[in-house]
């Protein structure tokens, strides 16, 4: 069964989660953490995404985001998908880093 559509419009506010796969950890250090907080920024100056709120645990982490140019997926994939998948790599490099596809209500 294929998953529902997604509801994009511009002004659009989104709690996006991701956690990593078997709930490893995917932020073990403040470095980790500054770095995804540096993606961030840059998913904002990029795409214009607000980042309302966040929160960075161990193995997951949860953001509300505001999106004025209804362009989440594309934001998402493109900074938190492929960058930080690369970045987390480079710590542990066994595989898949998420158990799922961001996950967004």
């Amino acid at each position: 069964m294929s998953r529902p559509l997604r509801i994009n419009y511009p002004g659009a506010y989104y709690h996006v989660m991701n956690r990593g796969v078997g709930y490893q950890d995917i932020f073990d250090s403040d470095d980790h953490r500054r770095m995804f907080l540096d993606l961030l920024r840059e998913l904002h100056e990029t795409f214009q995404v607000n980042i309302h709120a966040y929160c960075l645990m161990g193995n997951h982490y949860h953001l509300l985001v505001e999106t004025p140019l209804a362009n989440l997926s594309r934001a998402m994939r493109t900074s938190m998908g492929s960058r930080l998948s690369a970045i987390i790599a480079k710590w542990n490099p066994m595989g898949h880093c998420f158990a799922v596809a961001i996950k967004r209500s």
